[in-house]
């Protein structure tokens, strides 16, 4: 990606973003609400930045069905309650023990783990008092949206792709397992950020599994993409601490494979990304450049 491409996509990114931290906002409970401390916990997180890579890219696939604006936006800010629950989780001293996300003090390092562990609990619980509401959207799309996003954060997804990461510090390196974690941990959510907006807009079964299958390979490659920033990347460009990975010996892509073909495994797997939606053309053009730019961003 060139670099004016590169600050094209920045721009309409930042600009998707900033309507997704509106509605964000819109939806959860203010700071000052009762018990405020718990709010404000859950607001720390929430607000603390983000790419919102989630919500945007269920509002993409979307839009590409004719979805409706307002509903898929509500929806991705369900998905992005329940992606922010996992990382105040994943932070804890007893799962990655990280002390800073996204620039800003980890939830328990600000408030405490017994109240980080609440308000990881609290979001999770709101996302789905927000996807179970009546809504323009008919019953059973919801409920197949329901249906998988709960496959996709439970043992099946996400949880079990934590599982495996946390068992599988130290070992061997063991690509199999690498790239179960990799798939679960992180592109089960993404993936199914996708599906649901397609879902949402009425996609028939066809164009469900192309964007199916744009999620998995971009759900990869936005993980590969991060366990290489991890290897180059600083505390001030990623919000995060760097080198984590390495000395907690964790199964990364750089690891097993080594920084070069990692990249290349990376560029693969936005190659077949873009040409699962290759049928749509144009009107795939924003998905098509967001799958490069998760590669090629720098935090």
């Amino acid at each position: 990606m060139t670099a004016a491409a590169c600050l094209t996509i920045q721009g309409s990114l930042e600009e998707l973003r900033t309507r997704v931290d509106a509605e964000l906002d819109r939806l959860m409970p203010p700071a000052n609400e009762f018990p405020p401390s718990i709010h404000q916990a859950m607001r720390h997180s929430v607000f603390a930045g983000g790419k919102r890579i989630r919500p945007i890219l269920c509002q993409e696939a979307g839009r590409l069905f004719g979805g409706d604006e307002a509903s898929l936006l509500k929806l991705g800010c369900a998905i992005e309650f329940i992606h922010t629950y996992s990382l105040i989780h994943d932070d804890l001293p007893a799962l990655d023990n990280d002390d800073l996300r996204r620039g800003k003090p980890t939830c328990h390092v600000a408030f405490g783990e017994a109240t980080a562990i609440l308000a990881g609990d609290a979001l999770l619980t709101l996302a789905f008092g927000i996807l179970s509401a009546p809504a323009v959207t008919g019953e059973a799309r919801r409920l197949r949206v329901l249906h998988g996003l709960s496959t996709a954060i439970g043992t099946r997804g996400m949880i079990g792709g934590q599982v495996v990461d946390l068992e599988a510090s130290g070992r061997a390196p063991d690509p199999a397992t690498l790239e179960y974690i990799h798939a679960a941990k992180t592109g089960a959510l993404i993936r199914a950020a996708a599906r649901s907006g397609a879902i949402y807009a009425g996609a028939a079964d066809a164009d469900l599994d192309r964007v199916t299958v744009y999620g998995e390979r971009v759900g990869l490659a936005f993980q590969v993409a991060d366990d290489l920033l991890d290897v180059s990347g600083s505390a001030a460009s990623l919000g995060k601490t760097p080198g984590k990975d390495g000395r907690q010996k964790k199964l990364t892509y750089p690891a097993v494979h080594g920084v070069e073909a990692a990249r290349r495994i990376a560029a693969e797997l936005v190659a077949e990304a873009q040409a699962a939606l290759e049928i749509y053309g144009d009107r795939a053009h924003r998905l098509n450049e967001i799958a490069r730019y998760l590669v090629t961003r720098e935090k």
